[in-house]
């Protein structure tokens, strides 16, 4: 393929990305992540990660595509939006984080990855590619960072000087040679430390390095023990997910509302307060949260965490 072939093949991917409903979408040469690679290494060996073993297995493919995918030449990486037009209400209410509102996202944009893909093979034939969304050992970030998509916030998310960091990533690695984004986002947060002081449970423990262990994220979610009595009066009604260290970042305050059905929140959703949330029975569990991701921690899982906010001491 020729340059201005890759060039116009590349143009009109994120063309077609754009239509999908992705708000932005950059191409990266497939390479090793050596500096990405030491970083996380330094991470799970400070034991960072808690009980997600599966941040350490495949760890050796997490930072080489040419892994995943024989022959790989480019990764393709797309942002959707999540912001939602309204909040949930948090009058008398417990919190869950805003991905998680409207059906499981990791359906929706896996079905997106694979619409994509059949549209390039409709201008190249076949070729070889796979789909990923926070579902397999991909740096999502990092990918998303080296194709000019955002910086690495200290928070650890991905930042958009246009959208801020309410979106989901996604990948397509692929064996097309492309034109690649080589134009880097610099680090826009400056000396704010917003999300590090806001941070209830102290999670941050410098700019990008996040103590799992600590994170109301991972508690409410990856955790599968008791949760830490210490951290008693730190949860601030989260029973899902944690959105504050996002919600305090001023680059957010760019965040637009999405537009896609499958991310609201249902009725049942909408009129959830804290009395319903502490009588919720398996069924009402299964029926509000059918296709979300809110399933993947079970009805146990959820009661747990509703429990151990409900008897905090105000």
């Amino acid at each position: 393929m020729t340059d201005p072939e890759k060039f116009n093949l590349s143009k009109f991917i994120k063309e077609q990305a754009s239509a999908l409903g992705f708000s932005h979408c950059g191409i990266s040469k497939a390479t090793c992540l050596r500096e990405d690679e030491d970083k996380l290494r330094h991470w799970i060996d400070n034991h960072f990660h808690g009980e997600m073993a599966y941040m350490e297995n495949h760890f050796d493919k997490r930072p080489d595509p040419g892994k995943l995918l024989d022959g790989a030449q480019s990764v393709i990486s797309m942002l959707f939006n999540y912001y939602p037009d309204k909040p949930l209400s948090q009058h008398d209410n417990y919190k869950i984080s805003k991905y998680a509102y409207g059906k499981d996202y990791h359906y929706l944009i896996r079905n997106k990855l694979k619409q994509l893909i059949a549209l390039i093979r409709s201008q190249t034939g076949e070729f070889t590619a796979r789909a990923f969304t926070d579902s397999a050992p991909v740096l999502d970030r990092a990918w998303a960072k080296r194709s000019g998509l955002g910086w690495i916030g200290k928070n650890s998310c991905l930042i958009n000087p246009q959208t801020g960091s309410f979106f989901f990533i996604g990948e397509i690695i692929t064996d097309l040679g492309l034109h690649y984004d080589t134009t880097k986002q610099k680090d826009l947060c400056g000396g704010c430390t917003k999300c590090i002081d806001n941070c209830p449970t102290h999670a941050i423990l410098s700019p990008g390095v996040i103590d799992s262990r600590k994170c109301i994220s991972y508690l409410t979610i990856e955790y599968k023990g008791a949760l830490p009595e210490d951290l008693k009066n730190k949860f601030n009604d989260w029973i899902f997910g944690c959105d504050i260290c996002q919600d305090v970042c001023p680059w957010n305050s760019k965040a637009k509302p999405h537009d896609e059905p499958d991310l609201e929140p249902s009725e049942k959703l909408r009129d959830m307060n804290k009395d319903k949330w502490n009588n919720l029975s398996g069924d009402d569990f299964n029926s509000i949260f059918k296709d979300s991701a809110v399933k993947r921690i079970k009805y146990d899982g959820l009661k747990r965490n509703i429990n151990f906010v409900h008897r905090t001491v105000r």
